[in-house]
């Protein structure tokens, strides 16, 4: 058949990419346009093959085999067959299972199908040599494929180079079009500042503590932190002074302190004793998406919660069967998993789905706290795209912030939108 296909070992394209713009070969120095790179691809395949693309196969690891965001993204454009295998952690580095071998196989089926006249290989990776030589044999042509290196020498096995029909180089130009270095942070350069959305979150951190303690850092806040909308106005930022967020603020015992007194001999009430003692008389533990302890109160329902917010329903109570595919169609196709935008995707379900307004009010009135139903709920959502760290199979901190960030930016358009005068 005359047509072309293209084989990408992503782990060497973009490590290549990273090597050449920022000086190591680490993935998370670059950021990539997918888009825009496939599209290239494209383009350069079909021009320097002179035949129509067949399929663009994108193959590369993923802890688990489970697909990361920009999988998801990959795997649902035109043309575009994404392949995943293990990535593994050994000795402090990742390294790729059973990529190569998903290489071999395709491109030796390829040619003993007839699939294709010419194939492109965008890898520098020698144990595909018997599988390029019988793709040969097969009357197929193959076209090699290098990433300029940074040194100016070869990053591909020299027979390799020697076995392919045709050689080609992506140089800088043509890869800076998709793929760009990262900014340095570090102790050379200043860190960026965070996201506001994300900084107000952060904005709490635990102070010093005593008798077995922990302080937890965070992000130095921008200079105009976010401040949550109420009832339509946005209220002024929670003065300096006012915050225990410094040396003098008042001590928070950790998790751990207090599972150690509820067990022991006092049992809860040394816990309480404690608390009190260290400044939070009736205190418990914050929930899921607070940092250290709050003062609840007691609450209607014992949770602490008020009544108001203990009703708030769940984004499954309010979707239906028809909606529940809807959604998975959507999260398939279109949502590509990076954090902010999933909690967005969330809110926008929940906020479109509520018959009540009364509900977004009481909502926006827990800014930046998430009722902990609908937090645990929003957290398995995003669990869903591959967010999990792998050591732990519990979501990075900076993606947690990341993901409510992204919820209440949508609960505050959504609230601006019920409170805009007529006719805006």
């Amino acid at each position: 058949m005359d047509r072309c296909v293209v084989l990408v070992d992503a782990g060497y394209l973009l490590g290549a990419a990273a090597s050449l713009l920022a000086g190591e070969p680490a993935r998370s120095r670059i950021t990539v346009d997918h888009t825009t790179l496939i599209q290239g691809l494209r383009e350069r395949a079909e021009d320097d093959t002179q035949r129509p693309l067949l399929r663009i196969y994108w193959f590369d690891g993923a802890p688990d085999r489970v697909p990361q965001p920009e999988h998801r993204r990959l795997r649902v454009m035109p043309r575009v067959t994404v392949r995943l295998g293990a990535l593994t952690r050994t000795d402090g580095r990742w390294a790729q299972k059973g990529v190569d071998a998903a290489m071999h196989a395709e491109l030796t089926e390829l040619a003993r199908n007839r699939a294709c006249s010419d194939i492109v290989l965008v890898t520098g990776d020698g144990d595909l040599l018997p599988g390029l030589m019988s793709a040969k044999e097969h009357g197929v042509a193959v076209h090699l494929w290098a990433v300029q290196a940074a040194d100016g020498d070869y990053n591909q096995s020299e027979d390799l180079v020697a076995e392919a029909d045709e050689r080609r180089v992506l140089d800088r130009t043509w890869i800076t079009r998709a793929v760009r270095a990262r900014e340095l942070t570090g102790p050379c350069a200043p860190a960026p500042a965070a996201e506001p959305e994300i900084a107000a979150i952060l904005s709490a951190p635990l102070p010093e503590t005593s008798g077995g303690g922990e302080r937890v850092g965070a992000p130095a806040a921008p200079a105009e932190p976010r401040e949550p909308v109420r009832n339509g106005v946005r209220a002024a930022p929670v003065p300096a002074a006012e915050r225990t967020d410094g040396p003098g603020g008042r001590t928070v015992p950790t998790p751990k302190d207090l599972a150690v007194l509820g067990k022991g001999p006092a049992g809860p009430a040394a816990a309480a004793a404690t608390s009190s003692a260290l400044g939070h008389p009736n205190a418990t533990l914050r929930w899921s998406s607070d940092r250290g302890m709050v003062d609840r109160g007691t609450g209607g329902n014992g949770s602490g919660e008020t009544p108001e917010i203990a009703a708030l329903p769940t984004l499954a109570q309010l979707t239906s069967a028809e909606q529940r595919w809807a959604d998975r169609e959507e999260d398939i196709t279109t949502v590509g998993g990076d954090p902010f935008e999933v909690g967005q995707v969330f809110a926008r379900r929940w906020t479109e789905r509520i018959t009540d307004s009364v509900h977004l009010q009481h909502l926006s009135t827990e800014y930046p706290r998430i009722p902990h139903r609908i937090d645990g709920e929003l957290l398995r959502y995003a669990a869903r795209f591959g967010l999990l760290a792998h050591k732990d199979d519990q979501i990075d901190e900076r993606d947690r912030y990341a993901i409510r960030a992204g919820f209440w930016r949508e609960i505050d358009a959504r609230t601006a939108a019920e409170h805009a005068p007529a006719g805006d």
